[in-house]
């Protein structure tokens, strides 16, 4: 059941951010230029990843309906609080650079911002609420993004 749950929650939120909306604005008869794996294939292994971690080590998924059960400090989560965004931003930029689209590179940005506020203002605080013993020598040691 957990599968199910982790699996449902990659699609309906990396899913949707980083495959479905940049290509949304990809025009019939569109070039992929192969450049652009350099950037995709190391984002979307890295995307995989974590959700791995978040399944494994967390018990839980990436959604907030369904978070992990322990905070997840392994893995990619030993270097950056915050892996999962960037393998999404690394994702998008993938998709703008095999499409040649500054839409999806300004989206990318747009995404960006985005995900800092949501750090900010709600995800940092609930681990601080959700794991009080683990979260401030977690939060010391570890960089919030890289």
């Amino acid at each position: 059941m957990l599968f199910l749950r982790a699996l449902l929650s990659f699609l309906v939120l990396p899913g949707m951010i980083a495959f479905a909306i940049p290509l949304f604005w990809l025009a019939p008869g569109h070039l992929f230029h192969f450049d652009g794996l350099f950037v995709l294939v190391p984002g979307i292994a890295v995307l995989l990843e974590c959700v791995r971690e978040f399944y494994v080590n967390g018990k839980g998924t990436l959604a907030p309906w369904d978070p992990p059960r322990h905070l997840v400090t392994s893995g990619l989560y030993r270097w950056s609080r915050n892996p999962m965004y960037l393998a999404v931003l690394l994702t998008i930029l993938g998709w703008a650079v095999a499409l040649r689209s500054g839409v999806i590179a300004g989206y990318a940005v747009a995404t960006l911002g985005m995900f800092h506020l949501r750090v900010l203002l709600y995800e940092e605080p609930a681990l601080a609420r959700l794991f009080p013993a683990d979260w401030p020598g977690y939060r010391a040691r570890v960089r919030r993004w890289l």
